[in-house]
């Protein structure tokens, strides 16, 4: 009877480690048709696949990628992808991780006066906001920042690589994949508070559905006294409003509407300047990561009919690394068009270089590669993003406090 029982529990096993074996056979990717597709599709759709980096090498590159792909795990080929989508070398030619299923640790950072201070925090750990990060699973912060910055996506140049390595630093798999955390469940973070305290605590990542939930965080803001968000505004990324003491008007343009919405936007604003006798205007795309820039030279045409602005030295452009794509390009044109003073930090992405940005899915990993379509040149030489009339970083004993330096330092100057 123990022999019949013994024999069965062996064949229970087997069957059990077959299907298993099954299993994981039929959920591992086939990754030799998606890098031939990912091949095929960019040289087929990139307006200049090998502007940056020639032929033979990104053969060669994937062809490495493939043989490894037989032994390393899937997020390891991804990464591995990510490195040779970052060698194409434009900020719109990318591998994104929309749609897939990553974590991400409760915080996000922002690289202030070079410390990452942490600006977002689940509500749990919220005695950490606005202390610095310095080391994950005792790795030192420099260190990771260094690893994270040659995979992060989307960068064009040194300012936005800052941005991205920032938003990338807290992606669980990512972490694990460069061998910086032990596993995607948690990791331990170390922070010096504001008093110069160590902080060491182990967070657990979230999957997107949480992360995004705004009500698990408390977060850093900053604004000016001078100006007031509209209560209802139809858009949440784009209003206008009066900045209180002065002729001048406020506009935050973090995002495009349709062209559209944006020609309805323009014909109310210019009503607005032009019976409020309006002589000054900025318009802030420091958080502006790009949408059509055609829908942005609407919004200059509609304040070019504006006649009470002081076009000689009444028009701002507030910029910053954000400030990407599309966002880079209508502050060039802002400046050309509308004769406008560029105010804050070099942008995230160049005036002239690779954008109009398209995508397509690679079948059996549902990665999505973005590409460029087109080449702009919005000056004469390439520079590393467009460099403003009056240099402004954020100052962090200011931003700590919730106010705004690089705005503040623009009101003053609008008042004298």
């Amino acid at each position: 009877m123990k022999t019949i029982l013994k024999f069965k529990m062996i064949v229970l096993f087997a069957l059990l480690l077959a299907s298993f074996s099954y299993a994981q056979n039929e959920n591992s990717i086939d990754w030799t048709t998606d890098l031939e597709i990912y091949k095929a599709q960019l040289e087929s759709k990139h307006i200049d696949l090998y502007h940056f980096i020639n032929k033979q090498t990104f053969d060669k590159e994937l062809s490495r990628i493939k043989a490894l792909s037989d032994s390393a795990s899937d997020f390891e080929v991804v990464l591995e992808l990510m490195k040779l989508t970052r060698r194409i070398g434009d900020g719109h030619t990318a591998v994104s991780l929309r749609h897939l299923e990553t974590q991400t640790f409760p915080f996000e950072v922002k690289f202030i006066e070079n410390q990452w201070r942490v600006v977002k925090i689940s509500h749990e750990h919220k005695n950490i906001l606005k202390s610095s990060l310095v080391a994950i699973d005792g790795v030192p912060i420099d260190e990771v920042a260094a690893k994270v910055s040659e995979v992060a996506q989307f960068v064009e140049n040194k300012h936005s690589e800052v941005v991205r390595t920032g938003s990338y630093l807290t992606i669980s798999e990512l972490l694990q994949a460069l061998q910086i955390t032990k596993n995607t469940k948690s990791a331990e973070f170390t922070f010096v508070d504001l008093e110069n305290k160590k902080i060491t605590v182990t967070l657990e990542a979230l999957y997107k559905g949480a992360a995004e939930k705004l009500a698990n965080f408390v977060a850093l803001s900053i604004g000016v006294p001078e100006i007031t968000k509209p209560k209802s505004p139809k858009f949440d990324y784009l209003w206008y409003v009066p900045i209180k003491n002065t002729k001048a008007v406020y506009i935050q343009f973090n995002s495009y509407p349709t062209f559209e919405d944006m020609q309805v936007f323009g014909e109310e604003l210019v009503g607005y300047i032009t019976e409020n006798e309006i002589k000054q205007v900025v318009i802030d795309m420091r958080n502006n990561g790009g949408g059509d820039l055609y829908v942005g030279v609407v919004l200059a045409y509609a304040l070019n009919l504006a006649d009470t602005i002081d076009w000689k030295q009444g028009v701002y452009v507030m910029t910053a690394a954000v400030t990407f794509s599309a966002a880079t390009s209508n502050s060039a044109l802002f400046k050309q068009l509308l004769n406008a003073k560029i105010v804050g930090q070099p942008t995230g992405s160049n005036p002239t270089g690779y954008q109009d940005m398209d995508q397509f899915e690679l079948p059996n990993s549902k990665l999505v590669i973005t590409y460029s379509k087109r080449r702009f040149e919005l000056s004469e030489t390439v520079t590393q993003g467009i460099q403003p009339d009056e240099f402004l970083n954020y100052n962090w004993k200011n931003f700590s406090q919730g106010n705004d330096n690089m705005l503040q330092w623009v009101i003053k100057d609008i008042k004298h």
